[in-house]
This record gives C-alpha cells, sequence and structure tokens, in this order.
C-alpha cells in the first residue's frame, strides 16, 4: 500500500473544507475513492453528507467500528501551503483532513486484507456544529450495522509524530455552546436617561459570569465558562438597544455542567431586573463527555507499550469537546490523541500537522484491529 496516495488524499480534501452538513465535496471525494475499491466485501450506505462502510469479515463474530469527523472549520487558511483552502473562509484546522485520509487507508487495506470479524467506517459530518454523531447513532443504518465496540483518534499537535496518548474514563469534557440575548431601550448618547443601555447590561453580565467558576464549582472539579465574542451597537453616539453574548461551557462532570447552567439562568435573571431588559438563553450544541471504556482502553495501551512503531503517554483528560463521546455512551470504545507535532495548535489558522503522521497511524490501527479480530 502506497502511503504517499493518502498523503495526496490528505492534501486534496484539505483544499476542500466544508461546514456541517454541507460536505458535499467531500462526501463525493470519498465515495469516488471507496467506489475504486474491490467491493465484494464492502459495503457502502451514505447518510445525509456522511457514510457508512461495511466490510464483511471471513469468519464473523463482532463488529469493529472506527469512526472519522469529515467537517471543516469558519476560518480563514494562514498556512501558506501549496494545497492551502479553496474555499475562502473555511479550513481544516481541527486535522479532520487527517482523521478522513488515515480512515480510508485503513478500509484499503482490509479490503484487500481481510480478517475475521466485520468492520464498520462511519465518515461523521458536522462534529464541530451543529453536532452528527447523536442523530448518525439514531438512524436505521446503524441500528442494522451497529458495532460492538469503536475507535477513534484526533490528531494532537502537542505530541511528536509516532506518540499515541489516551487514558482510561474520561478524557474529553462536557461541553455547551453559549449564546445569550438581551434587549433594553436605545437612545441619543446624550440622554442615557430615557435608555436602557445594553452595552452596560452585557459587560456586566460578562464579569458576573467570571464568579460561577471561582466561587459556585468545587475546587476539586473543572469547568471553564469562556465568552469569545460580544455583538452590541451601531455607531459611538448611539445607545444600544441590543447586546448578544456567545460563549462556551466546559466540565468535567455532569453534576457541574448543570450547576454551571443554573448559576447563568440565576445571574441573567437578576441582570433582566437590574437593568430593565428583556433576555434569552440558547445552550446551543451540546456535547457528551469522552469517557473511554475502562477494559478496552488498558488493552490497547498495552498493545501499544509493546508496539515498537509508537511511543504511548498516559495523558491526562483536557478540557476539548467532541460530538463522539454520544457514540461511546452508546457503544464500548475510546479515543486517543495521535502526535502530529505542528507549531500551532487545533483551530488555529496555521496549523501544518506533519503527515508523516499519516502512515504511522494507517500501520498501527492496521495491527491493532488485526490483533482485536484474532
Amino acid at each position: 500500500m502506497e502511503h504517499e496516495t493518502f498523503i495526496k488524499i490528505r492534501r486534496d480534501l484539505h483544499k476542500i473544507p466544508e461546514l456541517g452538513f454541507r460536505e458535499f465535496k467531500t462526501q463525493a471525494y470519498l465515495l469516488e475513492y471507496l467506489h475504486q475499491l474491490p467491493e465484494g466485501r464492502m459495503e457502502i450506505k451514505t447518510w445525509k453528507t456522511g457514510a457508512f462502510v461495511k466490510i464483511k469479515g471471513n469468519d464473523p463474530q463482532k463488529t469493529i467500528g472506527y469512526r472519522a469527523d469529515i467537517d471543516g472549520l469558519p476560518i480563514t487558511e494562514e498556512t501558506g501551503l501549496q494545497f492551502k483552502s479553496i474555499h475562502e473562509g473555511n479550513m481544516h484546522a481541527c486535522g479532520h483532513d487527517f482523521h478522513m485520509s488515515i480512515a480510508l487507508g485503513l478500509i484499503t487495506y482490509f479490503v484487500n486484507n481481510p480478517i475475521k470479524d466485520n468492520l464498520l467506517f462511519l465518515f461523521q459530518p458536522a462534529e464541530e456544529g451543529p453536532g452528527g454523531a447523536e442523530p448518525m447513532l439514531q438512524t436505521d443504518i446503524m441500528k442494522e450495522w451497529k458495532p460492538d465496540m469503536i475507535v477513534a483518534l484526533h490528531i494532537a499537535p502537542e505530541y511528536p509524530v509516532g506518540t499515541i496518548a489516551t487514558r482510561e474514563g474520561l478524557l474529553f469534557a462536557n461541553t455547551s455552546e453559549l449564546f445569550i440575548d438581551l434587549k433594553g431601550k436605545g437612545g441619543h448618547a446624550a440622554y442615557p436617561h430615557n435608555t436602557n443601555d445594553m452595552i452596560v447590561a452585557a459587560c456586566a453580565l460578562v464579569t458576573q459570569l467570571q464568579s460561577i467558576v471561582s466561587r459556585n464549582i468545587d475546587p476539586l472539579d473543572s469547568a471553564v465558562v469562556t465568552v469569545g465574542k460580544i455583538s452590541s451597537g451601531t455607531v459611538q453616539n448611539i445607545i444600544a438597544e441590543t447586546a448578544r453574548i456567545e460563549g462556551t461551557i466546559r466540565t468535567l462532570s455532569v453534576e457541574s455542567m448543570n450547576k454551571v447552567k443554573e448559576r447563568i439562568e440565576a445571574l441573567v435573571k437578576g441582570i433582566q431586573v437590574g437593568y430593565q431588559c428583556e433576555t434569552e438563553i440558547d445552550y446551543g450544541a451540546m456535547y457528551h463527555q469522552v469517557y473511554n471504556h475502562e477494559k478496552l482502553t488498558r488493552e490497547f495501551i498495552n498493545f501499544a507499550s509493546s508496539n515498537e512503531s509508537v511511543n504511548v503517554i498516559e495523558c491526562r483528560e483536557a478540557m476539548t469537546g467532541e460530538d463522539y463521546g454520544y457514540m461511546l455512551k452508546d457503544i464500548p470504545g475510546f479515543m486517543f490523541w495521535l502526535g502530529v507535532d505542528s507549531g500551532y495548535g487545533l483551530h488555529h489558522a496555521k496549523l501544518n500537522p506533519d503527515e508523516k503522521a499519516i502512515s504511522k497511524a494507517i500501520g498501527f490501527l492496521s495491527e491493532y484491529i488485526e490483533y482485536k479480530s484474532r
């Protein structure tokens, strides 16, 4: 198997990043490649802009699942690469181009080197939002082909190529988007007493939100409340009638997520009364924590530790969010970090992972899946 093929695939996919449930070119590219493979053992079914690929085993006792996400992010690329995004304003800044090329490498290998058990590959749309994992789980295709276990990886710019990092139990946090709209009364800057200024109200609320983690969450637990965007006002001499606060919530426990939301709602009610305005809260996309199955993960760590091609690190949990957590809630499995050694991190406009990680991952995971099917 020529690994240069999958570097080319990664570059092709890198050029056409598309946002959640709009991955039309991406889906077409994946299907075109898949239909070039021997199809005697392979069955393909599409769902929205994603796909299911089943490879029949020689004497199946179980089905091993593998998930790859396929969407990009609304980020303008600044890498200067020859194969940079041709979709202005969109970029594969989270490594999903790597994820797809690795999955195609595994499919190519196992179509030509069948194992005992069935394999199910999921090309999942909309991981970055609004979330494709949960609805994909609920499809009739998934109910028919549901795997007995499932595996996924995520690139890690901070680790060198050849490094694999994971842990038993909680790996990624519970996450929720946060949108708060405030509506008061606008007017002339010279007559503030006739208005209800929503810039002042929004600033007061942002300051109050910072007290939640420091004063309402157990110090031995962890949570993050980040406001990343405030939109309000038109020009310098008009008092703003509306304001919108956009942010994210991350917690290491479901209980803390509930507590954070309870406090947000109480603080917003206080702003509503104190600043005489209307308020509305929308939590947007909410992702369940990525919780690795203890036994399967320990077995994977032991297998990787005995494999000379990789270096294994038992890492700490992270505040990263991933809708793959919904799959692990329903199917035993795990996720791991794959080192790609980039000077820029995830969701950065200059993210440039080392492509040598692609062949490393295909080779190692081929061996692991063969081991699981013995």
